[in-house]
């Protein structure tokens, strides 16, 4: 099994590798239960015990899906997460792909962070998971909504949270200064930050990650490979950075950081899945995975040994904010 970290102050324990549910829910292309269920097998064999979704990826299949798989396996041996902020309303596809994954609109999302909202929430990811309890629950991609989960999101999190119902709650969001603001004002556990401590984007290190270590909360980094372009050996044109193609400095870039690597032995993913966790309040990586032998190569990458002057290159060649642990 993967190395275990605790999450904050609470008792609940991610492994160091975690499975991003996004793909499931058919992120950029279709996607088979027979193949998501392979990923989901291939992850457990490894060794991965958390496993991270939403209603959001795929109105709901990726839900459906983790949640048949983690029925099969004693409750105690894993930690799952999922998130609140969107309600999913039924209606008719009428032939209609959703907006955002590449399932039929079977639903349609109303955003909502009230106090019945989240609680409504809660209950359909229960139902569609099939599953008796949620580990840690997160308020999803609120930033054009961050009042509104401020002020209403976090307190139905606490409530659930001190009734028993959630064990660690928080929010997953890419804006680390909102993510800063909400660590300074409530008492969360965790923060699930997507894409803004990676080997190309360490703005994390401004306020958020010394805000996280002062007040004892973990960080969890999702979209490590920023949406594709740490995600090979060698970027080539048209790799994804934060979900549209990747600029000729970006890609630039990563190529010197690939470059540097290689002669170091190491892959970019590798490094990429190593370096978020030498800072220590981060607890663990959250790696999307559409299939098993993405999940195997993913685990594999993490259980490369990194030499320390791989890091020091970095730091030495100005691609690496100085801040950063190494």
């Amino acid at each position: 099994m993967e190395k275990t970290r605790k999450l904050g102050r609470t008792d609940v324990t991610v492994t160091e590798i975690g499975f991003g549910g996004g793909p499931l829910g058919g992120l950029f292309e279709p996607l088979d239960d027979e193949t998501a269920a392979g990923a989901l097998d291939a992850s457990w064999q490894g060794g991965i015990r958390y496993y991270d979704t939403s209603p959001h990826y795929g109105i709901g299949h990726s839900e459906r899906r983790i949640g048949e798989f983690l029925r099969g396996k004693p409750r105690s041996e894993y930690t799952l997460s999922t998130k609140v902020g969107r309600i999913l309303i039924p209606q008719e596809a009428n032939g209609r792909m959703d907006e955002a994954f590449q399932v039929p609109a079977t639903h349609r999302r109303v955003w909502d962070f009230t106090r019945d909202g989240v609680r409504r929430s809660v209950e359909d990811s229960l139902t569609r998971l099939g599953l008796d309890r949620i580990d840690v629950l997160y308020l999803h991609d609120a930033e054009k909504h961050f009042d509104d989960a401020l002020r209403d999101g976090y307190p139905a999190l606490a409530e659930l949270r001190a009734e028993g119902m959630v064990s660690a709650i928080g929010a997953g969001m890419y804006d680390p200064t909102m993510l800063t603001t909400l660590v300074r004002e409530t008492d969360v556990d965790v923060v699930m930050l997507a894409g803004r401590y990676t080997l190309l984007d360490q703005s994390a290190l401004d306020t958020l990650l010394p805000t996280c270590a002062e007040r004892d909360v973990s960080i969890l980094a999702a979209a490590i490979f920023n949406s594709g372009l740490l995600a090979s050996a060698r970027p080539t044109e048209g790799a994804r950075f934060d979900y549209a193609p990747a600029s000729k400095a970006l890609l630039d870039k990563a190529n010197r950081i690939a470059d540097i690597c290689e002669s170091h032995g190491v892959t970019l993913p590798e490094a990429a899945i190593a370096f978020p966790l030498l800072h220590p309040v981060v607890a663990g990586v959250v790696i999307g995975m559409r299939t098993a032998t993405e999940a195997t190569h993913n685990l594999t990458s993490s259980t490369t040994p990194i030499p320390t002057q791989l890091w020091t290159a970095l730091h030495t060649a100005n691609l690496l904010d100085p801040r950063a642990p190494i």
